[in-house]
């Protein structure tokens, strides 16, 4: 089953609290506004997986990180 995505959409996932096993809303949204939605069922395995997806990402939570240290 495809669902005709490129890989340079925009993703935006919703409905999640710690992720495990949660089936969450997803849309993906192309460059000339389109969009297409889907349920998909996501998996954070691990405590560090669910830190950085509520971080917004492993860089997110990188940069979080750095900034504090230099605060203190």
């Amino acid at each position: 089953l495809s669902l005709g995505l490129k890989g340079d959409e925009t993703i935006s996932i919703t409905g999640l609290r710690d992720g495990a096993g949660r089936i969450a809303d997803v849309v993906a949204t192309a460059a000339d506004g389109s969009s297409k939605s889907f349920k998909a069922q996501v998996l954070l395995m691990t405590p560090k997986e669910v830190e950085y997806f509520r971080h917004g990402g492993i860089l997110h939570y990188v940069l979080r990180q750095l900034a504090t240290r230099k605060a203190a």
